[in-house]
């Protein structure tokens, strides 16, 4: 299948705290540290979300030795992007200086394990020998900050992996339940004189069932969890470190005393990050990377839950 050859990040230089939150929200930063483990997060003003993108990119691409001329593919992912076309992959193949084709997958918050699946059929095919998988997600866009128990949760950024041929991949396995209501982002109203489709009140904005949300998402990353480890041949023992999706601290520390494997073992971000969507993995990846987290031969787990409702997992030696 493939082989991670460098990764990298990028996050916007404005950060917002709790106490900065509650100036104009009935909020404090107690109640939002209690419920959600976040205590401050980074939030685009004037950069864009393409560029984050492939500073990104360029990061993991240094990393790895590889140049933009080389990649064979991009997969970006998003459901937050500048423009409905082009994608934001195009973009970011403009922006680093890469001829290769590039497209986006938009599976909420599982776009970066959704991307990884996707990445193994190219390799399996012989297509591609380097490509580049980035999400990059300005979700402080899509939210109601009138909203105090949504916009609290999310902010902007960017991860990338330049992946190669190789066989470090174990197991990975998606899934995908129809849903319209749990978790969604609007789309946008348009203008056409000849729809008579009545639009929600709030358009473009994050919507959310918290109490459903939660349920969903703990069974979801422990189930997917246990399976691909069963499809790899080992153990949830044997996982040395679990990359979950970052959307709250209780869900993670939830899905941790389910599988009873010790925290130390689950990398986390979302004090400092909030929810990135399909950027989070990434993020937390390349950060823990750089600080020569994962030796050669850890196994590593990642787990994501999002909108649609999808969910996933893979198992992967360092």
């Amino acid at each position: 299948m493939f082989k991670i050859l460098g990764t990298g990040h990028c996050l916007p230089e404005r950060t917002v705290t709790n106490d900065e939150l509650s100036t104009f929200l009935d909020t404090s930063d107690e109640w939002i540290s209690k419920r959600t483990g976040i205590k401050v997060r980074h939030v685009i003003t004037d950069e864009t979300l393409s560029g984050l993108a492939a500073s990104a990119a360029s990061g993991a691409l240094e990393m790895s030795g590889v140049r933009a001329e080389e990649l064979d593919l991009i997969i970006a992912t998003t459901g937050s992007a500048e423009k409905t076309v082009p994608g934001i992959g195009c973009m970011v193949q403009k922006l680093i200086g890469a001829s290769c084709p590039a497209f986006d997958i938009s599976s909420a918050c599982s776009g970066f394990l959704m991307a990884l699946d996707v990445a193994t059929a190219f390799f399996k095919s012989g297509r591609v020998k380097k490509m580049l998988v980035v999400s990059a997600e300005n979700m402080t866009r899509f939210v109601d900050w009138t909203d105090r128990s949504t916009c609290v949760l999310f902010g902007d950024g960017a991860g990338a992996v330049v992946l190669g041929e190789g066989d470090n991949l174990l197991a990975i396995k998606m899934h995908t339940h129809g849903d319209f209501d749990t978790v969604g982002i609007n789309g946008p109203k348009g203008n056409s004189p000849f729809e008579t489709v009545d639009r929600p009140e709030r358009n473009s904005c994050t919507f959310m069932n918290g109490q459903e949300t939660y349920k969903y998402a703990v069974g979801a990353m422990s189930d997917d969890l246990v399976e691909v480890a069963a499809l790899a041949g080992i153990s949830v023992e044997d996982i040395r470190h679990i990359v979950p999706h970052q959307a709250n601290l209780r869900i993670i520390m939830a899905t941790q005393s389910k599988l009873k494997i010790p925290m130390e073992r689950f990398c986390t971000g979302i004090e400092f990050l909030g929810n990135t969507s399909s950027a989070s993995e990434p993020i937390v990846l390349d950060i823990e990377n750089r600080k020569g987290r994962f030796k050669e031969g850890d196994i590593v787990a990642f787990t994501a839950f999002g909108g649609g409702l999808t969910d996933g997992g893979a198992i992967y030696r360092w």
